[in-house]
């Protein structure tokens, strides 16, 4: 929802949220209860540095452009997978 700047008379500013559809062109002042107009400000644009816009912007150009593997994995890197010989793990549900 955008944030509107209203400014009174009187010099006071504050900000309000409004739905785009349902924003007046004059509110009640909060601090003296005068009429105050809808003030022209620069838009509040989206911080695209961050990394949680960077996370959104890899999962989105991943799903149309996926990485290609051109070979397997080193298998060094793991610790080996432990063997169990109980019978009672053999009932346990694989993931």
């Amino acid at each position: 929802m955008p944030s509107y700047s209203f400014q009174c008379s009187e010099g006071c500013r504050f900000d309000a949220m409004f739905t785009m559809s349902e924003v007046p062109e004059t509110a009640e002042c909060r601090a003296c209860g005068g009429v105050a107009r809808r003030a022209i400000t620069a838009p509040h644009l989206s911080a695209a540095g961050t990394s949680a816009f960077q996370l959104v912007d890899h999962a989105a150009r991943s799903a149309h452009e996926p990485a290609v593997v051109d070979r397997l994995p080193g298998s060094g890197s793991r610790a080996p997978q432990r063997v169990t010989r109980n019978p009672l793990h053999a009932k346990l549900p694989r993931a």
